[in-house]
């Protein structure tokens, strides 16, 4: 095992301390391991195959639980043995001589599921035949999987599209099946989550119709309140094991900041620079490293550097590794990283997840990785096997990083943030009770599965023609309603399962070669007419947008220009759910439509991000009716804060702006996944309005979490403004990479003056003006 020379790091670290760059290093100490009894042993020929004299506490609290029928969610660290949590029940149940069971696996990438295929190729437990059924399956391994496997280590995709539409074929397979495991269920949020969320109810349904009713058992990194999203996504209650019993090693964590380069614009040096650098500095130690990028583009780009940094016969030792990769690519990568062969590999989120890559001494982290639950999923693929270990952060430019490294000590005490789903969203819902009815009829016993939000589906797809309600014998006499599939075809091919979009735009060549595709919620923004548009690293220019039949030709280009599309956006409250007082605004809750429309984009150099032309364009508006929570103030209040009306527009903006970038702070959610409107006189509440809203039709359930947070929320949206030594507004406070404005009007000091004036609250007390001591 190799064994990180302590001393090492600590020169390290100092040396960046010494500079500036180290804001703060946190030592985590050792932690012994707590093992436990099972109620009753396992069978011996499944016990001599794990490779351990005992189990941890939580390993046995969760296979005694789902031996017993009972649903868990395993909610524990890196490198805690999750897996045999599943593994050993699974064993022993398909040796049952009576009733032999089979076992359906999910896992949110491909890689998860082909490490797993290798760890119980590895167990070698007798009887079971395991087999992966994912998008690289040919067509005569697929017939094979449903006829000889029992144990099916697939993806939400296959599942949706491969296996429950054709339960026919996998009777016997669904007849027999007890265990349905899902991995890593902290991924499983808003739009992904809610439609796994369906997903499972339409398994649990077909299950039933062969006589099957699995236990689950997910397991996750560590997140906030792991037993009641398990229970949504599943619809059934799920107990919590969170209490972990595992070993660990000494650990490091550190926080870097890229030092300031020009103190008027805040502007920092590249945080791709720093994170090569440190990792060429980690590789020439002898440390194994891992790096995680936030971008395609940005893991090439630090890979060619550290490759660039170090000397020639260590340059080979370092790969990249992200999405878009071939499966055979993939494939050798994993074996390269779990055999050793390799020195560093700077990769995507792909490899966040739980893929066994053993033995790395170091993680660097390019940028917050968006929540707490990330950070230390990504930060503890460094120590696995209880070596002394370091995790550094390298800051990025946004609103949270910046929040972070003024903050250090909430990334060590700040609890993981809650994931939400939202399965009544009637936009998600609808396609699926369509495709439940394409593969078994509805009827009043599906209420089980939907509740009340069933016969309002149902009605709605009948109108839409997709449905027809028809009327069914009973075995004891009588008759029930059912609803079958009444429209062409197989519903749910255009479902995109973690996009939420019905429709997708292909991104082709001239020649008709398939680049790439973007849903259709996206597609103006990103592949509009005279758009540049990434794919593997490489730049496309769009020539042809073709609306009709949802498709974009694309030419390659050179690369040394993007572009960034500029949209009129206008928003119109449909219903309040809530309202009440934040300091001196009112905070509301509810439904909104919002119609936007792309009308021309700006052309930038990639170097300087100087503008080099202005173009209109002629697109079609979008609509989207979505959820919202929106902040209303009065003249009296901009007034009382100096803020001239000239300067009104600009200050919402900036508000707006810095709100959205802190808004994961509360939520497991992403900057992208939500949209902001501001106005200095909305037409529904007749006053300035800043709007909050969720990016997806019918919304992911983000809207319901920013308004419960709405108090923190708005003082950690100061406390980002009034900490960023910028002068006048920069990507760390106020701007924003997705701003449809061209991030024109901002007012980074008026903003200052309203969220301090606001946050005063109807007693006189200043409530935003000392720094916040617990925002959890």
């Amino acid at each position: 095992m190799a064994v990180i020379a302590r001393t090492s790091l600590e020169v390290l670290l100092d040396e960046l301390a010494d500079d500036g760059r180290i804001v703060h290093v946190e030592s985590l100490g050792p932690r012994s391991e707590r093992t436990g009894s099972l109620v009753e042993p396992l069978p011996a020929e499944v016990r001599r195959r794990i490779p351990f004299d005992t189990l941890w506490s939580h390993q046995a609290d969760a296979i005694d639980l789902v031996r017993n029928g009972t649903s868990v969610v395993v909610a524990t660290g890196t490198a805690s043995g999750k897996s045999l949590c599943y593994q050993a029940p699974i064993a022993e149940a398909i040796a049952d001589p009576i009733r032999p069971a089979t076992a359906l696996m999910l896992f949110p990438t491909k890689a998860l599921a082909h490490d797993q295929l290798r760890a119980l190729g590895d167990l070698g437990f007798p009887g079971v035949v395991p087999a992966t059924y994912d998008g690289d399956t040919d067509r005569n391994n697929r017939s094979w999987v449903r006829n000889n496997a029992n144990v099916v280590l697939s993806n939400a995709e296959m599942l949706h599209a491969g296996i429950l539409p054709f339960h026919g074929k996998w009777d016997t397979f669904l007849r027999r099946l007890r265990f349905v495991v899902i991995d890593e269920l902290h991924v499983l949020r808003g739009i992904f989550g809610t439609n796994m969320a369906h997903l499972l109810r339409r398994l649990r349904r077909v299950c039933a119709h062969y006589g099957a009713d699995p236990t689950f058992v997910f397991t996750s990194a560590t997140i906030g309140t792991p037993g009641r999203l398990a229970g949504e996504l599943c619809g059934i209650p799920v107990t919590e094991v969170t209490e972990d019993g595992s070993p660990q090693g000494p650990r490091l964590f550190a926080l870097l900041d890229p030092p300031v380069v020009d103190a008027f614009s805040g502007a920092r040096t590249s945080g791709n620079a720093e994170t090569a650098s440190m990792v060429s500095r980690l590789v020439q130690g002898g440390h194994r490293t891992i790096a995680f990028c936030r971008s395609r583009k940005g893991t090439e780009l630090v890979a060619g550097h550290v490759r660039d940094m170090l000397p020639d016969d260590l340059d080979d030792t370092v790969r990249s590794y992200r999405g878009g990769y071939l499966a055979q690519e993939r494939r050798e990568i994993e074996t390269d990283l779990a055999t050793g062969a390799v020195q560093a590999v700077v990769a995507t989120t792909a490899l966040e997840l739980g893929v066994d890559i053993g033995g790395l001494d170091a993680c660097v982290l390019n940028g917050f990785p968006g929540t707490i639950a990330s950070m230390w999923q990504q930060a503890g693929r460094a120590g696995r096997e209880r070596q002394e270990s370091v995790a550094v952060l390298v800051s990025g430019e946004d609103q949270l990083d910046r929040y972070f490294m003024s903050h250090p000590g909430e990334v060590f005490s700040r609890s993981p943030e809650p994931a939400v789903i939202n399965p009544a969203n009637p936009f998600i819902l609808h396609p699926h009770l369509a495709c439940a009815a394409y593969e078994l009829p509805l009827s009043h016993a599906d209420h089980r599965y939907w509740g009340d939000a069933l016969d309002d589906g149902v009605r709605e797809l009948v109108r839409e023609d997709k449905l027809k309600t028809r009327r069914r014998r009973l075995r004891g006499g009588g008759h029930e309603p059912i609803a079958v599939w009444a429209a062409r075809g197989v519903p749910g091919r255009k479902l995109s399962i973690r996009s939420g979009s019905t429709a997708e735009y292909r991104i082709c060549r001239d020649d008709g070669t398939l680049v790439g595709t973007v849903d259709e919620g996206r597609a103006f923004s990103l592949i509009h007419p005279g758009a540049v548009y990434l794919h593997r690293g490489q730049s496309f220019r769009v020539v042809d947008l073709d609306i009709d039949n949802h498709h974009a030709i694309v030419e390659p280009d050179g690369g040394d220009t993007y572009t960034q599309a500029r949209t009129e956006i206008d928003i119109s409250v449909l219903d309040v759910d809530e309202v009440r007082t934040v300091g001196r605004s009112e905070l509301h809750l509810g439904e909104v439509e919002v119609r936007s429309q792309v009308v021309g984009y700006q052309r930038k150099d990639v170097r300087t991000r100087k503008i080099l032309g202005n173009e209109t364009l002629e697109l079609p508006a979008q609509q989207l009716v979505t959820r919202s929570f929106w902040y209303t103030v009065t003249p009296e209040l901009l007034a009382d804060a100096q803020v001239a009306d000239v300067a009104v527009p600009g200050t919402l903006h900036a508000v707006e702006h810095t709100a959205i970038g802190i808004l994961p702070l509360f939520t497991i959610c992403d900057r992208w996944d939500v949209g902001g409107v501001s106005t200095a006189l909305h037409a529904d509440t007749m006053l300035p309005t800043i709007f909050i809203y969720d990016g997806y039709q019918g919304g992911a359930g983000i809207a319901e979490l920013g308004f419960e947070a709405a108090d923190r929320h708005l003082q950690a949206t100061l406390e980002v403004l009034d900490r960023c030594p910028c002068a006048e507004g920069c990507p760390s406070c106020v701007q924003s990479p997705k701003c449809g404005n061209g991030n024109e009007p901002l007012d980074k000091h008026g903003a200052i003056a309203m969220l301090r004036t606001l946050l005063v609250d109807r007693s006189g007390n200043d409530r935003g003006a000392d720094p916040i001591i617990d925002l959890r």
